[in-house]
């Protein structure tokens, strides 16, 4: 269980740091006021998205998932914010007999 809730707040963490990061971008790239949030959030989300790896596996392992459902976690570390669905989708397909750590 461990594993698990390591895993939803990592995956958590990501997707705000992708939003950081998306805000950052906007800044740097559209608006050309400022690259701090790309140099900031940079840094966060490259941490997070080792981060949420590392717990994908971590939690695939102690969770048993299958190799599919493995690869979407991992895959899903790729576009902006799909670590979040993907939390919640497999938060939601956790076995009846099993809390759903809060």
């Amino acid at each position: 269980m461990r594993a698990f809730r390591a895993f939803r707040v990592t995956a958590v963490a990501e997707a705000f740091s992708w939003t950081g990061l998306l805000v950052g971008m906007y800044l740097k790239h559209v608006s050309h006021t400022t690259d701090a949030g790309v140099w900031l959030f940079g840094r966060i989300h490259g941490a997070l998205f080792v981060a949420y790896l590392a717990t994908a596996l971590w939690a695939a392992r102690a969770e048993r998932w299958s190799l599919w459902r493995t690869g979407f976690a991992l895959a899903a570390s790729i576009p902006p914010l799909t670590t979040l669905i993907f939390e919640r989708w497999v938060t939601r397909r956790r076995p009846a007999g099993e809390p759903v750590p809060a």
